[in-house]
Formats: structure tokens, C-alpha cells, sequence
């Protein structure tokens, strides 16, 4: 099943059984900076060990492979577990929310947006930049992960709170990318 059919799935098994999840990622910075191509779908999710048997239920072989040794090592740890389109290759990436403050503070700030047509709850412009900010980082200076945020920060810049921006780059250790970002930047 192609991507967005992928995503809108998900989220209609998320939403339909109540599950407090975010969308953020290249699905979000696509859409609130310029659009790109990734295969993966980034999902910042709030679950615990009765909600496993809702997914698995929700997404069986053939079509998608989820496994719940994966899921479960993942609420374990606060850490990951993957959603895998069988036919199309596409995959969710699932985050276990954790307890760090940024990531609270992101999931706090979520909104709802229409993307494909329906709505679903995504992070918010500085929030998106500075998780590419922080993957550029962690990923040796990233240009992918660094046009994503500068995007976003162009498109959305008459919007953003700067002074959480700031606050949080700080606080992150990415206060030199922002910086860069800001130089780069073509705002109006």
C-alpha cells in the first residue's frame, strides 16, 4: 500500500482505539517546510503492554509484519519498534515517548493537521526543527536533516516562537545549527 494510504491506516487504528500519538519526522517537515520523498512514516507514541494485542490485531501478516518481542523490548527500553509494509517496503517507525523533557515538552505542543485529508496530531513547527537540528547532530552534520529544518524555519518563520527555539537549541546542544539555519535562511 503506498505511503500515504500507509500513514492514514495507522491512523485511523490509532485514533479509532485512543492511543496519545504524535506524527513528526519528514511526514511533518514535508509539510510544513518543502515536501521530499522518505520512507519511513516517524511516530512519537504514548503505549504500554495491554495496548500490544490492538496493533498486532490491527496489522497482520501477510501485509504487515510487526513483531511483539519488538514492541515489547521497546516499552521496555523507551525506545523504538518498526511497523513494516510487507508489499510496498514503506515502514512506521514508532517512538516510545520517553520522560526526557524535550520530548515531553514536544508531545505537550502538538496540533491537529489535515495531511492526505485527515487529521491527525503532529509536532509543532519548532519542534520539527529542532528534532532535525538534533538528527543532523547526532548524524555527523547532516545537509538532508538541516535543509528539512531550514525549510520549515523559512516557511514557517512569521509563526515561530523564537524564543523557544533559542531556549531549546540551547539546551540541546544545537545552538551552533541554529545558527547556521538562521544565516542560511531566506525569511521575508
Amino acid at each position: 500500500m503506498p505511503q500515504p494510504q500507509l500513514l492514514e491506516k495507522v491512523i485511523q487504528v490509532l485514533n479509532a482505539n485512543q492511543f496519545d500519538y504524535m506524527v513528526t519526522g519528514s511526514t511533518v517537515s514535508s509539510l510544513q517546510g518543502e515536501p521530499r520523498a522518505t520512507h519511513d512514516i516517524d511516530i512519537v507514541i504514548l503505549i504500554n503492554q495491554s495496548a500490544i494485542t490492538l496493533l498486532i490485531n490491527a496489522f497482520q501478516l501477510p501485509q504487515y509484519y510487526l513483531s511483539e518481542d519488538g514492541m515489547l523490548d521497546a516499552i521496555k527500553h523507551k525506545s523504538m519498534f518498526n511497523l513494516i509494509d510487507t508489499i510496498e517496503g514503506d515502514k512506521v517507525d514508532f517512538w516510545i515517548l520517553t520522560d526526557e523533557a524535550f520530548d515531553k515538552s514536544r508531545f505537550s505542543r502538538k496540533y491537529k493537521e489535515n495531511i492526505y485529508g485527515y487529521a491527525m496530531d503532529v509536532s509543532a513547527p519548532e519542534d520539527t526543527i529542532l528534532s532535525k537540528l538534533r538528527w543532523a547532530k547526532l548524524s555527523g552534520g547532516s545537509e538532508k536533516q538541516l535543509t528539512d529544518a531550514l525549510r520549515v524555519y523559512e516557511l514557517q518563520y512569521i509563526n515561530l516562537d523564537k524564543n523557544y527555539l533559542e531556549r531549546w537549541a540551547e539546551k540541546l546542544g544545537v545552538k551552533d545549527l541554529l545558527e547556521i539555519l538562521k544565516q542560511r535562511a531566506k525569511t521575508f
